[in-house]
């Protein structure tokens, strides 16, 4: 063959590559379009392509397959989600009434003259029912803080904020021999937050750290972070790692739900921050970032 003709040839071999891989690549881009815009939206639509490669065809439609099968799946999950949250505020609801009858009896039985055992059981009942009642309560309020949708941000100082509800836990402090070291900037801190929630997210914070403290309490404030830190010997690196889980029980002497720090969590990334929980030399720290 003449050098010009398989130069020739060559040409258009190469030209007939280049156009289908122009067509592929449009192609491609057409899926990736259509398969963003279907996930993004509640949407029937299928995935449809300009080529007539029949390997580009086959895999639209196996996508369409697969995100017909996803959407299903994303509706059972939402409709789940959405009775179990109203599952758990009934029950919670429910509690209430037998909880409050059950503390107006006691009430009534210490009012009698009772013996030395009737009494220490009866303080046995109260404090049982008091745990009872605290869960339900926070059943309640997680129920409430994960199904409210959007939260009121505006500018805010948060060094106020934390300086109030460092000084709240006070009297827990004196009660549990604690000397709180407590490092917060003197200027102001402002941050997009919502005003109600914050104060919730230290709350929970604080309690969870009085709870486990080994006898101290730190709280440091920068620019960027606040960090929270305690001795807690009888935790984990496991323990802390599930400390933001839903319904996690800690199996210590002091023994408490996972619900005031999912809370925390919660709120936290409706705020657009961070939360997270590391254990290190026998100490937990959380560290808070706020948008």
């Amino acid at each position: 063959m003449l050098p010009w003709v398989l130069c020739a040839v060559l040409f258009v071999v190469c030209v007939i590559f280049a156009i289908k891989i122009y067509a592929m690549r449009k192609s491609v881009n057409e899926i990736c379009g259509q398969v963003t815009k279907i996930l993004s939206n509640v949407t029937n639509m299928k995935i449809s392509v300009t080529s007539s490669d029949k390997y580009v065809r086959r895999l639209a439609t196996e996508l369409s397959a697969e995100l017909d099968e996803l959407k299903k799946q994303r509706i059972k999950y939402q409709r789940g989600d959405r009775e179990l949250k109203e599952a758990v505020t009934n029950i919670s609801h429910d509690l209430r009434t037998p909880l409050t009858a059950v503390f107006g009896y006691l009430d009534l039985l210490e009012a009698q003259d009772m013996s030395c055992d009737a009494h220490r059981y009866t303080e046995n009942i109260r404090g049982r029912a008091e745990k009872m009642r605290e869960l339900t309560e926070e059943l309640f309020r997680y129920s409430v803080f994960n199904s409210k949708e959007e939260l009121t941000l505006e500018e805010t100082d948060v060094c106020e904020i934390l300086r109030e509800s460092v000084l709240s836990f006070y009297a827990e402090f004196e009660k549990r021999g604690i000397t709180p070291c407590v490092k917060i900037p003197e200027h102001k801190t402002v941050r997009s937050i919502d005003k109600s929630a914050l104060p919730r997210v230290f709350e929970n914070i604080i309690s969870n750290a009085v709870k486990y403290s080994d006898g101290d309490f730190n709280v440091e404030m920068t620019d960027d972070r606040i960090v929270f830190s305690n001795m807690a010997k009888e935790l984990s690196s496991v323990d802390v790692g599930r400390l933001f889980d839903r319904f996690f029980t800690l199996n210590t002497a002091r023994q408490s739900t996972g619900l005031g720090l999912s809370i925390a969590k919660i709120l936290t990334e409706k705020m657009g921050g961070e939360i997270a929980a590391e254990y290190k030399n026998g100490s937990i720290y959380i560290t808070l970032k706020l948008k």
